[in-house]
């Protein structure tokens, strides 16, 4: 009977490492995702900066 609560312990502990590095990993996409999303948003800021000053510029 001990061993059967050894190996039910040494399980929850597999099961709560398991879930730790899940939650590891989606932290870890979730910091990609968002330095992505930063990035896009500072480039779609720059194009349209570079739109509105050339529909500023005096057409010749």
């Amino acid at each position: 009977m001990v061993e059967d609560q050894v190996s039910a312990s040494d399980r929850i502990d597999a099961a709560l490492a398991r879930i730790e590095r899940a939650v590891a990993a989606r932290r870890a996409a979730h910091l990609s995702l968002a330095r992505q999303h930063q990035a896009l948003r500072t480039s779609m800021a720059e194009a349209i900066d570079a739109i509105d000053h050339l529909l500023a510029e005096p057409r010749g």
